[in-house]
């Protein structure tokens, strides 16, 4: 059987990060205040990348630090001083798309290794071994490979490694799950044409999600079909992508990194797509046929954070506009995110910190690393600061302490005692909201 492939889960501020290690990731990749395709993630100073890169390596994870901007000149001074921090706290990978960039990274970052970003477009063998002549580690494969194409370059650097007894094996990663950017390789212009925020500078409109119509200049309010229907024309919309039913045919093709997107997503998200990802990894490796029984409940389990209609992008050939486009900007949103588990009090109340409102009477569920999901009821809730009994949280961040027993035997203890970084959440159908 092939190696083990890295899960590299995404976390846009160090809360996430906890929550993505916790949920099964090998790896994490952040951004820092500049300087990253995802500016308006909360992102990371000097001091939360610091405590990020110590929580990951005290659990076994590593830390990958996104620099992929297209620097302009009036960047280079700034990048060269930001280098030389991550060169100081030392992550355990770069992740740059700037060939500028690429070489001061080399210079001022000696022992963390450069990871080549999806932004290159990197679409055949020469361009992984190009990047791996110049030190390069790891290749992010462009989204537009199919899993033929990227077994063939897999057999092209092994042969590469045999032929010149190349010490370390260029790893492939790539995208198995998340949104998917129309543009080539996510290289966009429309948000700095239309909004004069620029994509490859991090601050992406998304005006791909937008609602089009064709009008012909002097007939202004005639609108022509370009396949609408009744909430518009989203020409532009892609579906996202989801790979969790094909882990065998990705692992067979030399995938050595599956990349989840989504350093703007919250930490439901992150939690309910790494423990599904982690859960059919170390399941396949465990048995394939487990594997292939479980695939309907990670399919189940990962509906339970907001996600678009899937696809499986380009990686069995080019997809058509049926299988690609998506016919709306919405989300489909079948949970409501209350909050984490911040402690177990020793007279048995869980603390958390409130991120939406629920009442007491409402069922509500533990969200576990392992999938195994406890359903319980809320019997007793308090602020955790006053001790005031309350009957719902409408609040926003306020301290609550909840006493919640079994939803299937109301007289009963909970038994299982949450552990830290655990979340809570609640069918959206029952609140009539998304989170």
């Amino acid at each position: 059987m092939k190696n083990k492939p890295e899960l590299l889960i995404p976390a846009g501020n160090l809360e996430t990060l906890k929550t993505a290690v916790i949920y099964g990731a090998d790896a994490v990749y952040i951004g820092g205040e500049a300087f990253s395709l995802r500016a308006r993630a909360d992102n990371f100073n000097t001091d939360t990348m610091r405590q990020a890169i110590d929580f990951a390596h005290s659990n076994d994870a590593r830390v990958h630090v996104a620099v992929n901007i297209f620097a302009h000149n009036r960047d280079v001074d700034a990048a060269e001083e930001y280098l030389e921090r991550l060169g100081e706290l030392r992550p355990d990978a770069l992740i740059i798309s700037d060939p500028g960039l690429f070489s001061m990274a080399r210079e001022l970052c000696p022992g963390v290794d450069i990871h080549m970003s999806t932004q290159l477009s990197s679409t055949n063998y020469r361009d992984f071994l190009f990047w791996e002549s110049l030190g390069a580690r790891r290749v992010v494969c462009a989204r537009e490979l199919s899993l033929k194409e990227i077994s063939e370059i897999r057999d092209r650097l092994e042969a590469e490694k045999t032929e010149k007894g190349l010490e370390h094996r260029m790893e492939i990663e790539a995208f198995v799950h998340g949104s998917m950017c129309i543009s080539y390789s996510g290289r966009c212009l429309l948000s700095a044409y239309m909004t004069g925020r620029s994509a490859n500078m991090g601050a992406c409109t998304h005006p791909c999600r937008w609602k089009y119509a064709l009008v012909e200049e002097k007939r202004p309010g005639e609108y022509y079909p370009v396949e609408e229907d009744e909430r518009g024309t989203y020409i532009f919309n892609s579906k996202d992508l989801c790979m969790v039913e094909h882990i065998p045919e990705l692992i067979e093709a030399g995938v050595d990194s599956f990349k989840i997107e989504g350093r703007m997503k919250t930490q439901l998200y992150v939690a309910a797509v790494a423990r599904v990802y982690r859960k059919a990894i170390d399941d396949y490796f465990k048995s394939p046929e487990l594997y292939r029984k479980n695939v309907p409940l990670y399919l189940n389990e990962i509906a339970k954070c907001t996600y678009r209609e899937f696809t499986t992008g380009f990686y069995f050939g080019a997809p058509g506009a049926d299988a690609h486009v998506y016919g709306a900007n919405t989300y489909v949103k079948n949970y409501v995110y209350l909050g984490e588990i911040l402690e177990v009090t020793g007279d048995g109340y869980a603390v958390i910190e409130q991120k939406n409102k629920f009442s007491v009477g409402d069922s509500i569920e533990i969200i576990k690393p392992d999938c195994t999901d406890v359903s319980v009821r809320v019997m007793e809730m308090r602020d955790a600061v006053t001790g005031e009994l309350l009957e719902n949280c409408p609040h926003p961040k306020q301290r609550l302490r909840l006493k919640l027993i079994p939803d299937t035997d109301e007289g009963s203890a909970l038994t299982l005692i949450p552990e830290k970084y655990e979340l809570l959440a609640m069918p959206a159908a029952e609140t009539g909201r998304g989170f």
